[in-house]
């Protein structure tokens, strides 16, 4: 189909100058549509880095945001995104979803490739894209270089003015026992030691260049560190290093040695996990995207909130080994055992005592472990979200990042996209603001005298007083705004598409090379076919009676090299959540892309 022109409400990364597609015949495109709080939108801007520099004489990158949440649609949380990602091409503000509507975009993150004559021609749903996107690419090269109707040379890209500051969108603190204050310095990727007045850096580990490399404080490198913890003095003894640092953007975990200022990498492998082992020695287990770090007793060992695919897992510095220790992978909100409960991207821990506390950003939710078992203090689903106090069963939140635990035994929430910092008081089951106004608050610590916030955005660590006197904010209920898809109660036939990339096949040496599972909310939408499956096809049954609701489905394809005498071999997932709307005329198809072409019947 020839691809729909660009709307949107301003673009970043042009000098202010509007791009029209039409502009653009000769060129391949790329749209990369995506929102800043989604970790596989993150991912993906990793993945695309390589190719826009492999064909940056063909190919034009352009971002298109699309919002989840109302704070990503706001025109200073998009700047911001993209300064924090460091994104090197055109975007486009999309608060209104208008060009997501014009694509059918039904997924973040979302790729879109449009030839030079200004057709789309491949559609790919989720992350792990890159050699595919290779492959077609290369062969659009090939031929349109070969009749003449390739353009090559030139860049829309125009960096945005940069203001230096001290620290560059921190993400979280923790102090030592002399007082000292070490802060993930993200967008510096590098861990800045404060004195103990939270104003004068005394030291910094890591070059400031990005990078995975170990040594001494001032040539070590990281990737967009995040989470910060301290090791019990008898295991740093053992292990020698006292900080354990999640590298979330190197997915790996790193130690520090505070005395020597030695850097060393104590877990992952620096791959980001697709769906490998997740139990073993931890510098051969992949990671991805660990985001935060808490040593607790209760697990003799740090746990790790693993945002890049919902769950946590257990790192014991002494054996060096790490496994998973909850979760399923499945992003929702599920509450239970360890082992069947379902998170949506961690972000955040606190411990206080036998029980561990965490932000569970996507969900918008306050949770908690305790004894085995996962329960949730605040929200109720991927698509709620709000700011409004009372009870905890009416609360609402919006992408929470950080989490601790008060002096008077109250939960602190730096509620991000808010602005707000909460109280949650699990004696009472209410909830509170402490402040708000502030710009995207990402971590806490608690000090002496005062609630330490790392206050992303604004690039500055913010203290309040532990005896801040509370508010009751009444606001209302939002959702996610995404466009639902119409459909007719009763029979419907659901199709995932997966066409493989050119040079590889459907990988079915050791069985089926596809799944697909499909379930809802609110359960009872679902009447009959839901469950896993290996087709990627399936008639489902929506009862009647409901005017909307939420198809969850989670669609997987393994595809190797066709020609290869050892061919490698990519699995590709994808999850989507899929509002839909009733109506009594509506169609009774509903077709979701995971990967593919029109060429072959299944784009965009």
């Amino acid at each position: 189909m020839r691809a729909p022109e660009l709307s949107g409400e301003q673009w970043l990364n042009t000098g202010g100058k509007q791009i029209r597609l039409a502009e653009l015949r000769g060129k391949i495109v790329l749209l990369d549509f995506w929102t800043s709080g989604c970790i596989n939108c993150l991912h993906v801007l990793d993945e695309l880095r390589p190719l826009e520099e492999e064909f940056s004489d063909v190919l034009v990158t352009l971002g298109v945001h699309s919002p989840k949440f109302r704070h990503e649609g706001e025109a200073t949380a998009i700047e911001a995104a993209v300064r924090r990602s460091a994104v090197r091409h055109p975007v486009l503000n999309d608060p209104e979803m208008q060009t997501w509507s014009q694509y059918a975009v039904k997924a973040w993150p979302t790729l879109v490739i449009v030839d030079p004559a200004g057709y789309v021609v491949h559609t790919a749903a989720g992350e792990g894209h890159a050699e595919a996107l290779r492959r077609v690419i290369t062969e659009l090269v090939d031929r349109h270089g070969a009749d003449g109707t390739l353009r090559r040379g030139g860049t829309l890209y125009v960096p945005a003015d940069e203001s230096p500051h001290e620290l560059a969108f921190p993400a979280k603190a923790v102090a030592t026992a002399e007082g000292r204050i070490l802060v993930a310095d993200t967008a510096h990727h590098s861990i800045a030691e404060f004195a103990s007045d939270g104003e004068t850096v005394v030291r910094r580990f890591g070059s400031g260049e990005r990078g995975a490399a170990d040594g001494a404080f001032d040539i070590a490198s990281f990737a967009e560190p995040s989470g910060l913890t301290l090791l019990p003095a008898e295991v740093a003894g053992k292990v020698g290093y006292h900080l354990v640092v999640a590298d979330t953007a190197g997915h790996l975990l790193r130690g520090i040695n505070l005395v020597n200022g030695e850097v060393s990498t104590v877990a992952g492998t620096g791959k980001q996990w697709r769906n490998g082992e997740t139990d073993g020695a931890a510098r051969e287990i992949d990671l991805t995207s660990p985001w935060d770090a808490a040593w607790w007793d209760a697990c003799g060992g740090v746990v790790i909130a693993m945002a890049g695919n919902h769950t946590l897992s257990v790192f014991d510095p002494v054996k060096g080994t790490i496994s998973r220790y909850a979760g399923t992978t499945v992003e929702g909100l599920r509450d239970g055992a360890l082992a069947e409960a379902f998170f949506a991207q961690p972000s955040g821990l606190a411990v206080q005592g036998k029980r561990l506390w965490l932000a569970d950003a996507e969900t918008s939710a306050l949770r908690w472990i305790e004894d085995g078992q996962v329960h949730t203090a605040i929200g109720t689903d991927l698509f709620s979200f709000g700011h409004r106090d009372g009870d905890a069963d009416d609360a609402l939140l919006q992408h929470p990042l950080g989490v601790a635990v008060l002096p008077d035994g109250t939960v602190a929430i730096a509620d991000t996209y808010n602005g707000a910092i909460r109280r949650y008081d699990p004696g009472s089951g209410k909830v509170a603001t402490i402040t708000e106004g502030l710009a995207e608050p990402s971590g806490l610590l608690v000090t002496e005298d005062a609630l330490l916030v790392v206050e992303s955005a604004a690039h500055r660590l913010h203290a309040l007083s532990l005896t801040a006197e509370t508010t009751m904010h009444t606001g209302d209920a939002q959702a996610v705004r995404r466009p639902p898809s119409e459909l007719a109660p009763g029979e419907v036939e659901l199709s995932v598409v997966f066409t493989p990339p050119p040079g590889e096949k459907l990988d079915d040496r050791s069985g089926p090379s596809t799944r697909l599972e499909i379930s809802a909310s609110p359960a009872e939408l679902l009447v009959d076919g839901g469950g896993t499956g290996t087709e990627l096809t399936r008639t489902i049954t929506l009862a009647e009676g409901h005017t909307e609701g939420v198809l969850q489905i989670v669609a997987q394809a393994a595809s190797c090299d066709s020609a290869a005498e050892h061919p490698v071999c990519r699995v590709t997932r994808q999850d989507w959540g899929v509002p839909i709307r009733f109506t009594a005329d509506g169609p009774r198809t509903l077709q979701l892309i995971l990967a593919g072409s029109l060429e072959t019947g299944s784009g965009a």
